[in-house]
């Protein structure tokens, strides 16, 4: 019975492991490299299937979202649009979604932009669904997430709408895990808008 119970224990805790692991990182003040590349470096594809070069970003704080439609967070969707609205002209966010993740996003790119419309109103950017953790990981991705490429950090997203945050000259700057919303205080203090 106990070792039962060991395990029944075991498992709910690597269950909840990706919501209280590693919910914030930060680039550390004296960075004594530059990174090999910036948010500038990438083109990605929006949802209706349109380059789009990232550099068209170049003066302002950027958000990236790893994002899906059947999840226990997809209501961040509304915070997030709100958040949006509210910074235009400051800020960024775009939106990437993502399968990796319980399976938790598997629409077409047409099924997630009604679904983002219809529910939530998105009218932040959302791109192409992408590779965001482990084999056929995308290359924004492989950047945000690999620390030889952006200069400091190595956390891959943990689960869907893990946050990326990128500085006005294209760097990245800090992580934030799912349960981070646009208006928590550690959220707030990094962003400083």
């Amino acid at each position: 019975m106990l070792l039962k119970l060991l395990k029944i224990g075991s498992l709910v805790g690597a269950l909840a492991l990706p919501f209280t692991q590693n919910d914030v990182a930060s680039r550390p003040e004296n960075m004594e490299a530059p990174a090999k590349q910036s948010l500038y470096d990438f083109k990605v594809k929006s949802l209706d299937g349109k380059n789009v070069d990232l550099s068209m970003y170049k003066g302002k704080k950027v958000i990236i979202l790893n994002t899906a439609s059947k999840c226990g967070f997809t209501p961040q969707y509304a915070d997030w649009e709100k958040f949006y609205t509210e910074n235009k002209g400051k800020v960024v966010v775009l939106g990437f979604p993502a399968n990796e993740f319980g399976g938790q996003e598997p629409g077409s790119d047409e099924e997630i932009s009604t679904f983002c419309k219809k529910n939530y109103g998105v009218s932040f950017p959302m791109f192409s669904k992408v590779v965001v953790k482990g084999e056929g990981k995308c290359p924004l991705y492989q950047w945000l997430t690999t620390k030889s490429l952006n200069g400091w950090n190595d956390k891959e997203p943990s689960w869907n709408f893990c946050k990326y945050v990128i500085n006005e000259k294209g760097e990245l700057t800090h992580f934030f895990a799912s349960k981070i919303k646009p208006d928590s205080p550690e959220f707030l203090e990094a962003i400083k808008l």
